[in-house]
């Protein structure tokens, strides 16, 4: 036994060291300081679905094997590859060891062999994305497994029939991804970065995973609280369920069972005495458990949690629309978060790199996000959840065509954007899918479907969906966009100085906010992503920089009084030619003192009481 434990460990050891050695970061001007940690045997390890935890999984982040081939000749697997690229990082970042761009006129091929663990006789293989940039065809030992359009929602596939005997299987995915040369929800990538639009991101970006289950197991769940009645509601999709079998519903209060039901209906309310409010000050989470059960054995288990919150607006003593949290104004403060690494792109070079922006934004006394045109991982949602940050998440937006100009600084009030069949379904197809990926997480209280008019199509239709998809939360339905009476929010985007829709105009139908402003900028010497950068403000030095932030807030002092409902500062961090953040595109320099912002930031949350 000791010679073999010797030799797995030996062979652990040299396959990590093998791995370590096939792979090193493209060149990048700068990079954070976890991007040394990133280990090429091991990249984020951590379980990827925090709202439905199961212990069958295997993570296959590592090591792939690639290829980019002309659209036109890339329909078989290929039988040769380019080279090595580390999953999940997308091959246009430093991080996945390749640093190539791949373009609508080239397919990006992956391969990669697993092992099914363990034994799967009267069991099911998932087969999990967290996301792929764009159109992904996926195939196990070269057969056909399925298709998925759409760069930011998760998809899985049941890959059991396509196993074969044996223990080692293939997986060869291949990725189309136009950018901005489609009609696809793309965000701020295009091909030729500069300004605000940013580098490109084709292909996987977010963990790729195997699960196993039962025969019968729990596809999905939606959690619904309602404060009012101190009640949640559960809602379980279960595959292959038999006559018999019963559902339960546990919710746990640290150890304390505080509300249970056994029976065969996928829908219970769970009743719960005296509920613990989740707020940013207070961000008390349950635990939950669903189980199937038959003939008195657990079929299938899965732990989530949930949050006890409510997001409404209501007129304050004023008549004025006021953004509530639990039926209490609380002002909403916090910044425009992009999500991006230099090392990374789209993705976070490690699990506490993902942590580290979010604990920053609690640090500097901020209390809310708003999410740009970009979803992230679930963990930064869970984080969110554990931390008390509200979120903002806005659609990414696609299609803008030619149309776009710099924000004039007032309300538009323009014709919306006449977009063809297949790029409006598209649209719609993934702001439901976000939706319902999203749902459970307690932290978001505002869906934002679009951003500064870019591809707003059919305002209070698609406010509408949303609305019907999600009625718990608040609908921003044009973020600095084209004007419409729909939703709960009127919004106003201005640089540098803050500003405000008229409360007399507005605030009698709807919340008013202040949807992007600031932007200072701050360039720092070795901190830079490139020579020429900018801000909508430019500073030499930090004391300068913190003065005019310092007016800027007592600014938005005044316009909390006479109505303003929350504010958004651009930004979190800079972001490629952008110096304009809180912190510097490699998360090494905070531009600004922390007490002092966190003095001034929470000045903001006492001015207006009832």
């Amino acid at each position: 036994m000791r010679k073999f434990l010797s030799f797995i460990f030996f062979f652990s050891f040299f396959n990590s060291y093998s791995q370590v050695n096939e792979w090193q970061m493209a060149p990048v001007p700068i990079k954070t300081i976890w991007a040394d940690s990133v280990d090429p045997a091991h990249p984020l390890p951590e379980y990827p679905r925090p709202q439905m935890q199961r212990a069958g999984w295997t993570n296959l982040n590592g090591l792939w094997q690639y290829k980019i081939l002309p659209v036109s000749g890339s329909q078989q697997i290929p039988s040769s590859f380019d080279g090595k690229i580390l999953v999940p990082f997308c091959i246009e970042s430093a991080l996945s060891g390749v640093g190539k761009t791949v373009g609508k006129d080239s397919v990006l091929w992956y391969h990669t062999t697993f092992t099914v663990p363990g034994k799967i006789k009267g069991k099911r293989v998932l087969l999990h994305f967290g996301a792929v940039d764009w159109r992904a065809q996926i195939f196990i030992n070269a057969v056909n497994a399925g298709s998925h359009e759409g760069g930011y929602d998760p998809f899985s596939f049941d890959i059991t029939d396509l196993l074969k005997k044996g223990s080692t299987q293939q997986l060869d995915i291949s990725v189309w991804d136009p950018t901005d040369k489609g009609y696809q929800p793309r965000g701020k990538q295009v091909v030729k970065p500069g300004g605000i639009w940013y580098t490109a991101v084709t292909g996987i970006w977010q963990t790729v995973w195997l699960e196993t289950v039962s025969e019968t197991y729990i596809g999905s769940v939606r959690q619904t609280p309602d404060v009012d009645k101190g009640q949640l509601k559960v809602e379980a999709a279960v595959q292959n369920f038999q006559q018999g079998d019963e559902i339960r519903f546990t919710a746990l209060k640290g150890n304390e069972v505080v509300a249970e039901k056994t029976g065969s209906k996928a829908t219970e309310i769970l009743s719960l005495a005296n509920p613990h409010l989740w707020s940013p000050d207070d961000p008390f989470l349950y635990d939950l458990k669903i189980a199937v059960i038959r003939k008195g054995k657990v079929v299938d288990e899965v732990k989530s949690y949930f949050a006890m919150r409510k997001i409404s607006v209501a007129a304050d003593k004023k008549g004025i629309q006021r953004m509530m949290l639990n039926d209490h104004f609380l002002f909403q403060f916090g910044p425009l978060d992009q999500g991006w690494w230099p090392d990374g792109l789209y993705t976070a070079p490690t699990d506490a790199a993902l942590q580290y922006d979010l604990r920053m934004t609690k640090e500097m006394g901020l209390n809310m996000i708003r999410k740009h045109v970009k979803v992230e991982p679930a963990r930064w949602y869970y984080y969110c959840d554990l931390m008390g940050i509200m979120v903002w998440q806005d659609m990414p937006s696609g299609d803008l065509g030619n149309h776009w100009e710099p924000y004039p600084g007032i309300l538009r009030n323009q014709t919306d954007k006449d977009r063809s069949p297949e790029s409006e379904n598209d649209y719609k197809k993934e702001w439901t899918a976000i939706m319902n990926s999203l749902y459970n997480f307690p932290c978001i209280v505002v869906w934002v479907p679009f951003n500064e008019a870019w591809g707003q199509f059919k305002t209070g239709e698609i406010v509408q969906l949303t609305m019907h998809n999600d009625p718990t939360r608040l609908v921003n339905s044009a973020s600095g966009g084209n004007y419409y009476d729909v939703g709960n929010i009127i919004d106003l985007h201005n640089y540098p100085d803050p500003a405000m829709p008229e409360p007399s105009l507005f605030g009698k139908t709807r919340a008013i906010v202040l949807g992007e402003f600031g932007g200072l900028g701050l360039p720092l010497d070795g901190h830079t992503w490139q020579q020429k950068s900018w801000g909508y403000q430019s500073f030499s030095t930090n004391d300068s920089m913190f003065r005019r932030y310092s007016s800027m807030i007592r600014r938005i002092e005044d316009f909390i009084s006479i109505g303003l409902s929350a504010a958004v500062y651009t930004q979190t961090t800079d972001v490629e030619g952008e110096v304009n953040g809180f912190m510097t595109y490699d998360r090494k320099v905070l531009k600004m003192p922390l007490e002092k912002l966190r003095t001034v930031n929470k000045r903001l949350y006492d001015i207006f009481k009832e």
